[in-house]
């Protein structure tokens, strides 16, 4: 099974200008390899048989003629193998010549792409040699006797994706030709290159590709000339790139001297799932007008065990590199804007927050503190409540006093032991039954609390809970789960502790940065029930729901994309394979989508907050559900894992 992954590769082979056996071998060789590794398709550089440097001698019969007979060979070596070849050659139709890329597989010529745009300025002269596919006056052309496709509107459709091509200007063009064949159907795009170097330009190169697959939400797979083209004006890195809808997953090395073979795996299922979310790309469809493709059928390609090349972040929420810190920075800022536009809005005078010590609370508490500073407003306006039950450790409480007064806020501690007492007296609950009563007693004690607070000093209570929490459904209704502003709401569990620890080595003095740090290292705990023997936490919610990391991981393919269970489990499983076995994965998996289906009515009445990335579970927003849809399909699919 390939879960949608397309195995795509982009060929660099060491050339010799106007030698097309010496070129047509190396091609020939690299194809081999490829089909060895399991690619499906696979794309080489522009004229790469017989060299792009060849000026004039594009005019020379010999070397269109050898050019064909090279072609001929591969039919003939490849015959047997699956993978899809896109090679690149001059081709002659009605006396001229085609810029082209030849489609070939299982010894056919499935097709021959030709290039639109030819580059006529500065180092560049095509329009002395070829022909625009603009000037193209037949459909069809005989290449090995053969009598197959032309043009530039050529889609070509196998087993598991639709692909088409572009030929090196065409993407350098105010409107690509791939825009073209993105819009009517093509998944994967491909782009055989004779791309010369200079300052600056590889950026920009890349920048484009980037662009070009984001906009046409899709795969991009560029080949471009590398050692052995002529030197004599220009020079040529072979430039190997494979983008997905605006992310890199592979390059090569440039300038490199030895030939090279990128590969990498489109996922089409994620680019189908996110052409059916962009509504705007199916109202681009309908302006196509009278441009129409020719769809080509290839041979079934018969797929191998799926090796995945690409690798996948364990925490997609949370970037990698410097730009973490970039991104703590915006996720933090926006949260910021969204409480502060509501404190102007509503005129409130204070922001009251329940601070327990642990990560949910001390990112609002941050926020908080960063929307007064930033409104002009005394921190005093901020009323922080520590309300201490009967899980209540020392750490966490401490922890919370500590961090009130180092940012130098209103400061109120009520237990909240009398009042549930008096409750569970009122109720007839045992208090030594531990059970959701209990907790959920609690949970809302501390939101009655707050509540009347924010009533008696004209505030607002501003609401802890965070994504994963909120998807998990790991909050008490109408408990935590409510607030009249709720920051967090769209940020996830595995990014609050980064957003901690950078507002804390960000700007905070060193009493602050501590106890921030000690509260990142505190195990995630709701405390409702007592402590161990030791006065530690006992109640650690990763050991009752799962590791955060996982449920993250689910969230994010099942809601950004609308992976099936079975995909998730196989990312899971490829990404977390050092971390947990699989059993461990397929437990929690079923937990997610367990709690996620049933917990949903939770989310169906969230307060109001903020989106801060591509996901968010606003009720009136990105995510309307049912609250009594039916998970058993989803359920089905894990058990039978």
């Amino acid at each position: 099974m390939n879960y949608g992954f397309v195995k795509v590769a982009a060929a660099v082979p060491h050339v010799k200008v106007a030698d097309c056996k010496f070129n047509v071998e190396k091609i020939e060789s690299l194809i081999t390899v490829a089909e060895g590794k399991g690619v499906q398709i696979i794309i080489f550089p522009e004229m790469s048989i017989t060299g792009y440097t060849c000026g004039d001698l594009f005019g020379q019969q010999l070397l269109l003629e050898e050019a064909e007979m090279g072609l001929m060979q591969i039919l003939n070596n490849t015959r047997q193998l699956d993978i899809i070849s896109i090679v690149g050659m001059p081709v002659v139709v009605n006396s001229t010549v085609i810029n082209a890329a030849v489609v070939i597989q299982k010894g056919k010529v499935l097709g021959v792409a030709a290039k639109t745009y030819l580059p006529n300025y500065k180092e560049f002269y095509e329009q002395r040699w070829f022909t625009s596919a603009l000037q193209l006056t037949t459909n069809n052309v005989r290449l090995c006797g053969q009598i197959v496709p032309i043009g530039a509107n050529l889609l070509f459709e196998t087993s598991d994706t639709t692909f088409g091509i572009e030929i090196c200007e065409d993407l350098w063009s105010t409107i690509p030709p791939s825009s073209s064949l993105a819009l009517q159907g093509a998944e994967i795009l491909f782009n055989m290159s004779a791309d010369n170097e200079g300052i600056g330009k590889n950026n920009y190169l890349c920048s484009l590709i980037s662009q070009q697959s984001a906009r046409c939400i899709a795969g991009y797979v560029f080949s471009s000339c590398g050692f052995g083209e002529s030197t004599t004006d220009v020079v040529f890195a072979g430039n190997g790139l494979i983008y997905e809808n605006g992310s890199l997953l592979a390059r090569s090395e440039r300038f490199s001297m030895k030939e090279q073979l990128i590969i990498s795996e489109i996922d089409v299922e994620r680019i189908r799932a996110e052409r059916r979310i962009n509504t705007t790309f199916a109202a681009n469809q309908a302006n196509l007008g009278d441009k129409k493709a020719v769809s080509i059928a290839t041979e079934f390609v018969n797929s191998k065990e799926l090796t995945l090349t690409r690798k996948f972040n364990a925490h997609p929420f949370v970037p990698q590199g410097i730009e973490l810190n970039e991104h703590c920075e915006e996720v933090f800022s926006i949260q910021v804007a969204g409480l502060a536009q509501r404190l102007v809005h509503t005129g409130a005078k204070t922001a009251v927050v329940g601070i327990s010590g642990g990560l949910d609370s001390t990112l609002a508490l941050l926020v908080c503190v960063k929307t007064f500073d930033k409104l002009g407003l005394s921190r005093n306006g901020i009323l922080g409540i520590t309300m201490p039950g009967f899980g209540t450790t020392d750490r966490t409480y401490h922890n919370a006093i500590d961090l009130m007064k180092s940012l130098g806020i209103s400061i109120r501690e009520i237990s909240i032991k009398d009042a549930c007492i008096q409750h569970f007296k009122d109720i007839e609950h045992d208090m030594n039954v531990h059970d959701v009563t209990y907790e959920n007693s609690q949970a809302r004690e501390r939101t009655q609390i707050l509540m009347d607070v924010a009533n008696q000093t004209w505030g607002m209570v501003i609401g802890t809970g965070d994504l994963s929490e909120l998807a998990l459904g790991w909050a008490t209704y109408n408990g935590d789960h409510m607030s009249m502003y709720g920051v967090n709401a769209s940020v996830p569990k595995t990014l609050v502790k980064y957003l901690v620890q950078w507002v804390a080595e960000n700007g905070m003095d060193e009493n602050s940065k501590a106890t921030l740090l000690d509260i990142v290292d505190t195990p995630i705990s709701p405390e409702l029930i007592p402590a161990d023997e030791n006065g530690e936490i006992k109640q650690k919610t990763e050991d009752l729901v799962g590791p955060y990391e996982l449920h993250d991981f689910f969230l994010y393919y099942f809601l950004r994309f609308g992976f099936r269970p079975s995909k998730i489990f196989y990312l899971a499983r490829t990404t977390f394979k050092d971390t947990y076995d699989e059993e461990t994965i397929k437990k929690w998996l079923s937990t997610f989508f367990r709690r996620f289906f049933n917990q949903q009515f939770k989310r169906s009445c969230l307060p109001d907050g903020p989106k801060v990335g591509s996901i968010s579970i606003s009720p009136r927003g990105d995510w309307r559900m049912p609250s009594d849809a039916n998970s058993t399909m989803w359920l089905k699919e894990i058990e039978n894992l």
